[in-house]
């Protein structure tokens, strides 16, 4: 797939999403806006969504790919171009980040349920590197990633992730049929993380554990940390 720049004109936002983005021009703001937001975890009955940046705003609430589009739509306006990174899990609960370069360096931008699963600072050489700090944090009772991807949204053409009034699973249906890459760790390392997981959990009344390697995380939603 070729992408073509389709990023939107300022006057194709309301008032109130250009302030937004004017407010938002690095990465690092754009992350502390993401972990300020409700994480939307579409409960029952109400039906799933894959809301576009304007429905971000307008509800304040995200999942990890709402959240990766809105980071793409703000980004792009301050010359970043609208990369997104999928990372596949054998249960198929696939999380989706924004990638980004600053000085030759990889940094993500993320929302999950997951601490682990956040941005990351800018300075991988590679997006396999970036990929790879994602793997031990992914383990869970279910979840392991066992490939990743990348793609700039500008492939899909003329079709609006960015502003639509409805829910985007075009979008979705594309991050399924780009190559993935092989990634994973071995069975065993998984098997033993999984056990330290559960153990953790079951330890401290279903607390997410916060025992990983921290140095290249960017900061994470404090309630993570108990504020």
């Amino acid at each position: 797939m070729t992408a073509r720049d389709t990023k939107p004109a300022p006057g194709a936002f309301t008032p109130a999403e250009r302030r937004l983005i004017n407010r938002l021009r690095t990465p690092a703001a754009v992350q502390a806006y993401l972990n300020a937001l409700t994480y939307n975890t579409e409960p029952p009955p109400e039906p799933a969504t894959l809301r576009p940046f304007r429905g971000v705003v307008r509800h304040r609430t995200a999942n990890c790919i709402e959240a990766a589009l809105s980071a793409a739509v703000i980004l792009e306006q301050h010359a970043y171009p609208p990369l997104v990174m999928s990372l596949e899990s054998i249960d198929e609960l696939d999380h989706v980040i924004f990638v980004y370069q600053s000085k030759g360096r990889w940094g993500s931008i993320a929302k999950s349920r997951d601490p682990g699963l956040h941005g990351r600072r800018p300075v991988f050489r590679s997006l396999r590197a970036l990929a790879q700090t994602y793997l031990e944090p992914y383990v869970d009772r279910t979840g392991a990633i066992k490939a990743y991807g990348s793609v700039d949204l500008n492939v899909m053409g003329g079709y609006d992730w960015r502003l639509a009034q409805h829910n985007v699973w075009k979008v979705e249906r594309m991050l399924f049929e780009i190559p993935h890459r092989p990634l994973r760790l071995p069975a065993a390392t998984v098997a033993r993380l999984r056990e330290k997981y559960v153990a953790y959990l079951d330890a401290h009344s279903g607390r997410k554990p916060l025992y990983y390697d921290r140095s290249t995380w960017t900061p994470i939603p404090g309630h993570f940390l108990g504020r």
